[in-house]
């Protein structure tokens, strides 16, 4: 979570040991979390690509968090929410894995962090005046819970930002997902009505997507670089793509409200109905 991974397709166990003997000073947070495929590392060559993906939607929504008391409900390794920390007044970081808890708290001392189960989250009603949540619902059993709890603990006039990957892009042409640790993927209109369902206005619907820079190297690697990054694993990667995926950083993502339904990532801002 805090970033799903699609990189935990075939192939994915085997490299992570491959992976750690050629990469040095990457070790420690592999060692501590582990490559598993359900959220995205930072520091980690590989993962550069999923990594600014996923940093570009927080870097977009810092401005929703400015001097507020925001939940990042699932937060992952917890890169997010030292992100949000920098302009919120408080930040509370929840995630259920236990490892990742003890990790966010070691690592990120300026987050505060607490074990918790999505669909009852462990905090008063109207508590926060924002819940974050990226790449994380895709991953719920219970979709409708969790939305509706985010609801429950925000004030009125909170806002609740959630990113996910779409389903049309993400898992073309199916209706389950290709991402083993995904249980539904969402389509614009999806995610749009799961949350009007269960007690939310959605104030906007945008997707993310590559900018002018990614868009070239989307090209020289047959249309799409996430495309070619799953096709192989990474130590088959040609020296071209390495280079290319090492090269990518947050602000090669453009978040647009032009052709939602296209984009690699829908990112909801929704208040509580």
């Amino acid at each position: 979570m805090g970033g799903s991974n699609p990189t935990c397709l075939p192939g994915r166990t085997a490299v992570v040991g491959q992976h750690r003997r050629s990469v040095r000073g990457e070790e420690s947070t592999i060692d501590a979390l582990g490559l598993t495929g359900e959220r995205t590392l930072p520091g980690i060559t590989i993962e550069n690509y999923w990594y600014r993906r996923h940093e570009a939607a927080y870097l977009a929504l810092l401005p929703h968090c400015r001097d507020a008391v925001v939940l990042e409900a699932g937060c992952g390794e917890g890169y997010g929410a030292a992100a949000i920390a920098r302009v919120a007044s408080r930040v509370l970081a929840l995630d259920y894995d236990a490892a990742t808890v003890a990790h966010v708290a070691a690592t990120y001392p300026q987050v505060g962090v607490v074990r918790g189960n999505l669909v009852a989250l462990p905090l008063a009603a109207g508590s926060v005046d924002v819940v974050a949540s990226l790449q994380v619902v895709e991953h719920l059993w219970d979709q409708a819970r969790f939305v509706r709890e985010c609801a429950r603990v925000l004030r009125p006039g909170g806002t609740l930002l959630l990113t996910t990957p779409n389903r049309l892009t993400f898992s073309p042409g199916r209706d389950t997902p290709l991402n083993p640790f995904h249980t539904r993927e969402l389509t614009a209109a999806e995610l749009a009505g799961l949350l009007r369902d269960n007690g939310f206005a959605v104030r906007a619907l945008l997707g993310l997507r590559p900018g002018p820079q990614l868009s070239s190297l989307d090209s020289r690697h047959g249309g799409s670089m996430a495309a070619a990054q799953l096709a192989v694993p990474p130590e088959r990667w040609s020296p071209e793509l390495s280079a290319d995926v090492a090269t990518v950083t947050a602000a090669d993502f453009l978040l647009s409200a032009t052709d939602v339904a296209a984009s690699l990532d829908l990112v909801a801002i929704a208040v509580p109905a």
